[in-house]
């Protein structure tokens, strides 16, 4: 075999490792999430148009537009029905009532997500505040924010907004 022909042998072999490299750690990442109980699912992407046609304007506003519904005025915020709370965009499994509790905020107000990664989060520098946004990981929807202040063991409280979501009754309790 020739110099040039070993030069190209051995830049192949060497991409192909590299390429072979970049799947199976992207493939490994992906098994590690699922291994932290992260739901993995399949993106929702619509049109600001088709958001508009599926959401009433205030979930339309929450949603999609960050905003936030005023304290005490939301369906859910005295709310002591049992079910699962999911999204009201597109249907994902968020919140579970079991975790739902009182923190005299005004909105619906859980300790925990349904599972480790069933929400997505990130930082928020809006209103010249530093907050945690809570984010629906199937649609990108905003659903509120998450606070430092709640009860143990976790510590936390989701702050979310009634607009954001929706009550599915457990079927279950119903029988």
């Amino acid at each position: 075999m020739g110099e040039p022909m070993k030069k190209k042998t051995i830049m192949i072999w060497a991409f192909s490792f590299l390429a072979a490299g970049a799947f199976f750690s992207s493939e490994a990442k992906d098994k590690a999430k699922n291994k932290k109980g992260a739901v993995m699912q399949e993106k929702v992407v619509k049109s600001d148009a088709e958001w508009k046609k599926t959401l009433t304007p205030e979930q339309y506003a929450v949603l999609r537009q960050k905003g936030t519904e005023q304290a005490f005025t939301g369906k859910y915020w005295n709310s002591h029905d049992k079910g699962t709370y999911v999204c009201a965009a597109c249907g994902y499994k968020l919140f579970v009532s079991d975790d739902k509790f009182d923190s005299g905020c005004g909105w619906p107000s859980f300790s925990k997500p349904i599972s480790e990664g069933g929400v997505a989060t990130q930082e928020d520098h809006s209103h010249f505040m530093n907050r945690t946004e809570v984010l629906c990981p199937r649609c990108g929807g905003h659903l509120g924010h998450v606070f430092e202040d709640g009860p143990k063991p976790g510590g936390l409280r989701y702050c979310i907004n009634s607009a954001s979501i929706e009550l599915k009754a457990d079927e279950a309790k119903k029988k």
